[in-house]
């Protein structure tokens, strides 16, 4: 004996117009089960027609009571980056104004301004091509 398919061909019958008890009966039908969410919205419907019996009512009370609700994870906190190196900007905008086509550093000075993370390697090879490019 299926309470839910019951209720919903009551309802169907009671609103033949509503979108919404026909759209619950449509995807019970066609999937077999409905959603906590959708089965509170049915119920809100049922309680205020006459022609469910309060047994079936209090059937699909609880199997609203027995679904699991799903809450949304809490925000996850971000890890503040560490303060930006402006010796390192310097450095990396020292050497577009000689050479202003150089595709790594133009690579580098994005990230820089964008606030991404310079790996150490990364800084270290800026620091190598000040040193190669302009120290002469």
């Amino acid at each position: 004996m299926d309470i839910l398919l019951d209720i919903l061909k009551e309802m169907v019958q009671a609103h033949p117009k509503s979108a919404f008890v026909s759209s619950l009966y449509q995807q019970y039908c066609n999937r077999g089960g409905l959603s906590k969410k959708q089965l509170e919205g049915l119920y809100a419907k049922a309680e205020k027609a006459q022609s469910i019996s309060p047994n079936k009512l209090a059937t699909l009370e609880a199997i609203i009571k027995k679904k699991p609700t799903r809450e949304r994870a809490a925000a996850t906190i971000k890890a503040e980056l560490p303060p930006r190196d402006e010796a390192l900007g310097s450095l990396i905008n020292e050497i577009l104004v000689k050479y202003p086509e150089h595709k790594r550093l133009i690579f580098l000075r994005s990230k820089f301004e964008h606030n991404e993370h310079i790996a150490a390697s990364e800084s270290e090879e800026i620091k190598k091509l000040h040193k190669l490019l302009l120290k002469r």
